[in-house]
Protein backbone atom coordinates (compact mmCIF):
# COMPACT_ATOMS: atom_id res chain seq x y z
CA UNK A 1 0.00 0.00 0.00
CA UNK A 2 2.45 2.29 0.93
CA UNK A 3 4.68 1.47 -2.48
CA UNK A 4 1.51 2.37 -4.21
CA UNK A 5 1.24 5.54 -2.93
CA UNK A 6 4.42 7.02 -3.21
CA UNK A 7 4.43 5.89 -6.64
CA UNK A 8 1.19 8.08 -7.14
CA UNK A 9 3.31 10.69 -5.53
CA UNK A 10 5.81 10.37 -7.72
CA UNK A 11 3.75 10.50 -11.00
CA UNK A 12 1.66 13.41 -9.64
CA UNK A 13 4.90 15.49 -8.76
CA UNK A 14 6.06 14.74 -12.53
CA UNK A 15 2.64 15.34 -13.93
CA UNK A 16 2.74 19.23 -11.84
CA UNK A 17 6.04 19.57 -13.34
CA UNK A 18 4.94 19.08 -17.15
CA UNK A 19 2.30 21.16 -16.12
CA UNK A 20 4.52 23.89 -15.10
CA UNK A 21 6.69 23.59 -18.00
CA UNK A 22 4.00 24.15 -20.44
CA UNK A 23 3.62 27.45 -22.06
CA UNK A 24 6.99 28.47 -20.75
CA UNK A 25 8.98 30.83 -23.53
CA UNK A 26 12.12 29.76 -24.08
CA UNK A 27 15.09 32.08 -22.93
CA UNK A 28 15.96 31.95 -27.05
CA UNK A 29 12.28 32.73 -28.02
CA UNK A 30 12.22 35.65 -30.45
CA UNK A 31 8.42 36.81 -30.36
CA UNK A 32 7.95 38.87 -34.18
CA UNK A 33 4.77 40.44 -34.81
CA UNK A 34 3.47 41.98 -37.75
CA UNK A 35 1.06 44.72 -39.18
CA UNK A 36 -2.44 43.55 -40.88
CA UNK A 37 -1.20 43.45 -44.45
CA UNK A 38 0.79 41.54 -47.07
CA UNK A 39 3.77 43.03 -47.69
CA UNK A 40 4.41 43.51 -43.31
CA UNK A 41 3.28 39.21 -43.44
CA UNK A 42 5.93 39.05 -46.09
CA UNK A 43 8.96 40.33 -44.52
CA UNK A 44 8.40 39.27 -40.75
CA UNK A 45 8.19 35.94 -42.28
CA UNK A 46 11.79 36.51 -43.04
CA UNK A 47 12.98 38.02 -40.28
CA UNK A 48 11.56 34.64 -38.62
CA UNK A 49 13.30 32.56 -41.12
CA UNK A 50 17.01 34.24 -41.14
CA UNK A 51 16.53 34.23 -37.02
CA UNK A 52 15.39 30.66 -37.08
CA UNK A 53 18.75 30.14 -39.35
CA UNK A 54 20.79 31.57 -36.37
CA UNK A 55 19.11 29.16 -33.88
CA UNK A 56 16.74 31.14 -31.95
CA UNK A 57 12.98 29.89 -31.46
CA UNK A 58 10.67 32.50 -32.94
CA UNK A 59 7.45 33.07 -31.92
CA UNK A 60 5.30 34.83 -34.87
CA UNK A 61 2.19 37.19 -33.71
CA UNK A 62 1.13 38.24 -37.57
CA UNK A 63 -1.31 40.14 -38.73
CA UNK A 64 -2.08 42.38 -35.26
CA UNK A 65 -3.15 45.33 -36.71
CA UNK A 66 -2.34 48.99 -37.21
CA UNK A 67 0.74 51.38 -35.97
CA UNK A 68 -1.08 51.77 -32.79
CA UNK A 69 -1.92 47.93 -31.95
CA UNK A 70 2.10 47.25 -32.77
CA UNK A 71 3.65 49.57 -30.89
CA UNK A 72 1.35 48.80 -27.89
CA UNK A 73 2.48 45.05 -28.14
CA UNK A 74 6.40 46.58 -28.57
CA UNK A 75 5.80 48.61 -25.11
CA UNK A 76 4.07 46.25 -23.09
CA UNK A 77 7.13 43.33 -23.79
CA UNK A 78 4.43 41.26 -26.19
CA UNK A 79 6.57 41.72 -28.52
CA UNK A 80 10.56 41.75 -29.44
CA UNK A 81 10.41 43.61 -32.64
CA UNK A 82 8.23 43.96 -35.97
CA UNK A 83 8.92 45.24 -39.75
CA UNK A 84 7.93 49.25 -39.75
CA UNK A 85 8.73 52.21 -41.83
CA UNK A 86 10.87 54.82 -41.30
CA UNK A 87 8.19 57.30 -41.92
CA UNK A 88 5.61 56.13 -40.10
CA UNK A 89 7.76 56.21 -37.33
CA UNK A 90 8.30 59.72 -37.53
CA UNK A 91 4.47 61.10 -38.63
CA UNK A 92 2.23 58.22 -37.14
CA UNK A 93 4.45 57.43 -33.39
CA UNK A 94 6.29 60.54 -32.86
CA UNK A 95 3.29 62.62 -34.32
CA UNK A 96 6.25 65.15 -36.30
CA UNK A 97 6.47 66.80 -39.39
CA UNK A 98 7.42 65.43 -42.79
CA UNK A 99 11.12 65.23 -43.09
CA UNK A 100 12.57 64.92 -46.73
CA UNK A 101 16.47 63.58 -46.07
CA UNK A 102 15.94 59.81 -45.52
CA UNK A 103 19.41 59.79 -43.39
CA UNK A 104 18.68 62.41 -41.25
CA UNK A 105 14.75 61.37 -41.21
CA UNK A 106 16.59 57.75 -39.84
CA UNK A 107 18.90 59.44 -37.17
CA UNK A 108 16.48 61.16 -36.10
CA UNK A 109 13.55 59.00 -35.08
CA UNK A 110 16.33 56.12 -34.17
CA UNK A 111 17.57 58.32 -31.34
CA UNK A 112 14.13 59.55 -30.19
CA UNK A 113 13.25 55.66 -30.31
CA UNK A 114 16.23 55.38 -28.33
CA UNK A 115 15.70 58.38 -25.79
CA UNK A 116 11.69 57.83 -25.09
CA UNK A 117 10.40 54.56 -26.22
CA UNK A 118 13.49 52.05 -24.79
CA UNK A 119 13.42 50.97 -28.77
CA UNK A 120 15.87 51.07 -31.16
CA UNK A 121 15.62 50.56 -35.23
CA UNK A 122 18.23 47.99 -37.10
CA UNK A 123 19.28 48.83 -40.72
CA UNK A 124 16.80 49.94 -42.51
CA UNK A 125 16.20 49.19 -46.24
CA UNK A 126 16.08 50.66 -49.15
CA UNK A 127 12.69 49.67 -49.79
CA UNK A 128 10.59 52.42 -49.95
CA UNK A 129 6.88 51.94 -49.48
CA UNK A 130 6.05 55.85 -49.56
CA UNK A 131 3.60 57.79 -51.51
CA UNK A 132 3.26 57.78 -55.34
CA UNK A 133 1.05 58.39 -58.01
CA UNK A 134 0.34 56.45 -60.91
CA UNK A 135 -0.99 56.19 -64.52
CA UNK A 136 -1.57 54.09 -67.13
CA UNK A 137 1.53 54.22 -69.48
CA UNK A 138 -0.61 55.05 -72.62
CA UNK A 139 -1.80 58.03 -70.98
CA UNK A 140 1.53 59.34 -69.53
CA UNK A 141 3.10 58.95 -72.99
CA UNK A 142 -0.12 60.81 -74.74
CA UNK A 143 -0.15 63.58 -72.72
CA UNK A 144 4.29 63.40 -72.28
CA UNK A 145 4.02 63.03 -68.53
CA UNK A 146 7.20 61.22 -66.53
CA UNK A 147 7.23 63.34 -63.25
CA UNK A 148 5.19 65.05 -60.98
CA UNK A 149 5.81 68.39 -62.24
CA UNK A 150 5.09 67.21 -65.75
CA UNK A 151 1.86 66.09 -64.63
CA UNK A 152 1.40 69.65 -62.88
CA UNK A 153 1.71 71.39 -66.01
CA UNK A 154 -0.98 68.85 -67.53
CA UNK A 155 -3.16 68.34 -64.52
CA UNK A 156 -6.28 70.30 -66.00
CA UNK A 157 -6.31 67.06 -68.43
CA UNK A 158 -6.33 64.72 -66.22
CA UNK A 159 -9.16 62.50 -64.31
CA UNK A 160 -7.95 62.00 -60.31
CA UNK A 161 -8.93 58.83 -58.73
CA UNK A 162 -8.04 60.33 -55.22
CA UNK A 163 -8.12 58.96 -51.35
CA UNK A 164 -10.13 60.91 -48.43
CA UNK A 165 -6.81 60.10 -46.29
CA UNK A 166 -4.91 61.06 -49.29
CA UNK A 167 -6.21 64.45 -49.37
CA UNK A 168 -5.89 65.10 -45.84
CA UNK A 169 -2.48 63.18 -43.98
CA UNK A 170 0.23 65.52 -43.74
CA UNK A 171 2.37 62.99 -46.17
CA UNK A 172 -0.52 62.91 -48.70
CA UNK A 173 -1.87 65.83 -50.81
CA UNK A 174 -0.88 68.58 -48.20
CA UNK A 175 2.84 67.62 -48.81
CA UNK A 176 2.62 67.54 -52.97
CA UNK A 177 0.97 71.30 -53.21
CA UNK A 178 2.97 72.35 -50.90
CA UNK A 179 6.29 71.28 -52.18
CA UNK A 180 4.70 71.83 -56.18
CA UNK A 181 2.21 74.21 -55.69
CA UNK A 182 -1.46 73.61 -56.63
CA UNK A 183 -3.27 70.96 -59.41
CA UNK A 184 -6.00 71.78 -61.27
CA UNK A 185 -7.42 68.60 -62.25
CA UNK A 186 -9.71 68.06 -64.68
CA UNK A 187 -11.69 65.98 -62.30
CA UNK A 188 -11.17 64.61 -58.62
CA UNK A 189 -13.61 61.39 -57.48
CA UNK A 190 -12.93 59.81 -54.40
CA UNK A 191 -12.94 55.94 -54.24
CA UNK A 192 -11.62 53.00 -51.80
CA UNK A 193 -7.56 51.83 -51.68
CA UNK A 194 -8.38 48.56 -53.25
CA UNK A 195 -9.78 49.43 -56.70
CA UNK A 196 -7.91 51.99 -57.56
CA UNK A 197 -5.46 50.22 -60.39
CA UNK A 198 -9.04 48.82 -62.09
CA UNK A 199 -10.23 52.25 -62.38
CA UNK A 200 -7.21 52.89 -64.69
CA UNK A 201 -7.47 49.92 -66.54
CA UNK A 202 -10.84 50.53 -67.13
CA UNK A 203 -10.46 54.16 -68.13
CA UNK A 204 -12.56 55.58 -65.33
CA UNK A 205 -9.10 57.42 -64.25
CA UNK A 206 -6.14 59.09 -65.32
CA UNK A 207 -4.26 59.04 -62.37
CA UNK A 208 -4.28 57.42 -58.68
CA UNK A 209 -3.00 57.17 -55.16
CA UNK A 210 -0.20 54.79 -55.38
CA UNK A 211 2.29 53.07 -52.74
CA UNK A 212 5.92 52.71 -54.44
CA UNK A 213 6.06 49.01 -53.45
CA UNK A 214 2.72 47.89 -54.72
CA UNK A 215 2.94 44.61 -56.75
CA UNK A 216 0.09 45.86 -59.10
CA UNK A 217 3.53 48.53 -60.04
CA UNK A 218 5.27 45.02 -61.85
CA UNK A 219 2.71 45.48 -64.57
CA UNK A 220 4.36 46.66 -67.43
CA UNK A 221 0.66 49.34 -68.86
CA UNK A 222 1.19 51.45 -65.10
CA UNK A 223 4.00 54.17 -64.74
CA UNK A 224 4.97 55.10 -61.50
CA UNK A 225 5.26 58.97 -61.68
CA UNK A 226 9.05 60.05 -60.61
CA UNK A 227 8.82 62.93 -57.37
CA UNK A 228 11.13 65.24 -58.84
CA UNK A 229 11.18 67.80 -55.82
CA UNK A 230 10.90 64.80 -53.07
CA UNK A 231 7.53 65.98 -52.46
CA UNK A 232 7.34 62.83 -49.72
CA UNK A 233 9.38 61.69 -47.34
CA UNK A 234 10.73 58.32 -47.08
CA UNK A 235 9.15 54.73 -45.90
CA UNK A 236 11.98 52.46 -45.47
CA UNK A 237 11.52 49.21 -44.55
CA UNK A 238 13.22 48.78 -40.67
CA UNK A 239 12.72 45.97 -38.16
CA UNK A 240 12.21 47.89 -34.91
CA UNK A 241 13.22 46.07 -32.10
CA UNK A 242 12.92 46.57 -27.61
CA UNK A 243 16.44 47.73 -26.90
CA UNK A 244 16.19 44.93 -23.79
CA UNK A 245 15.88 42.20 -26.15
CA UNK A 246 18.73 43.52 -28.25
CA UNK A 247 20.86 43.59 -25.11
CA UNK A 248 19.86 39.99 -24.85
CA UNK A 249 20.31 38.85 -28.04
CA UNK A 250 23.02 41.31 -29.70
CA UNK A 251 23.03 38.69 -32.66
CA UNK A 252 20.12 39.53 -33.78
CA UNK A 253 21.14 42.98 -34.98
CA UNK A 254 23.81 41.63 -37.65
CA UNK A 255 21.46 38.69 -38.86
CA UNK A 256 18.26 40.95 -40.16
CA UNK A 257 20.49 43.63 -41.09
CA UNK A 258 21.31 41.16 -44.08
CA UNK A 259 17.50 40.81 -44.55
CA UNK A 260 17.40 44.47 -44.92
CA UNK A 261 20.46 44.58 -47.22
CA UNK A 262 18.54 42.24 -49.77
CA UNK A 263 15.56 44.34 -49.32
CA UNK A 264 15.21 47.29 -52.23
CA UNK A 265 12.17 48.78 -53.90
CA UNK A 266 11.70 46.68 -56.94
CA UNK A 267 12.37 43.31 -55.24
CA UNK A 268 9.15 44.03 -52.97
CA UNK A 269 7.09 44.95 -55.26
CA UNK A 270 7.58 41.72 -57.27
CA UNK A 271 7.53 39.81 -53.61
CA UNK A 272 4.09 41.46 -53.25
CA UNK A 273 2.54 40.66 -56.56
CA UNK A 274 3.49 36.86 -56.16
CA UNK A 275 0.47 37.41 -53.18
CA UNK A 276 -1.80 39.95 -54.32
CA UNK A 277 -2.09 39.08 -57.65
CA UNK A 278 -0.66 35.30 -58.14
CA UNK A 279 -2.33 34.36 -54.68
CA UNK A 280 0.47 32.59 -53.35
CA UNK A 281 0.84 32.39 -49.52
CA UNK A 282 3.21 35.23 -47.66
CA UNK A 283 4.71 32.49 -46.06
CA UNK A 284 5.87 30.77 -49.13
CA UNK A 285 6.74 33.79 -51.09
CA UNK A 286 9.05 34.53 -48.21
CA UNK A 287 10.15 31.15 -47.95
CA UNK A 288 11.30 31.33 -51.21
CA UNK A 289 13.07 34.32 -51.51
CA UNK A 290 14.89 33.40 -48.15
CA UNK A 291 15.97 30.13 -49.94
CA UNK A 292 17.34 32.34 -53.42
CA UNK A 293 18.58 34.93 -51.34
CA UNK A 294 19.50 34.39 -48.00
CA UNK A 295 20.15 30.64 -46.93
CA UNK A 296 23.22 29.82 -45.70
CA UNK A 297 24.08 33.43 -44.25
CA UNK A 298 24.38 33.55 -40.82
CA UNK A 299 24.05 36.85 -38.43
Amino acid sequence: MKKRILSLLIILVMLTGLAGCKGKTSENTVKIGSKDFTESFIVAELYALALEQAGFEVERKFNLGGTNVTQEAMQKGDLDLYPEYTGTCLLNVLKEEPMKDPEELYAHVKSVYEADYHMTLLDASTANNSQGLVMTRSIAKQYGIQTISDLQKNASLIRFASQGAFEENADGMPALTGTYGEFTFRSVEYYDNAIKYELLKNDKADLAVAFTTDGQLTDPDFVLLEDDKAAWPSYNIVPVIRQDSLEKHPQIEETLNRVSAALDTETMQQLNAKVDLEKEEPEDVAAEFFQENLNGRRG
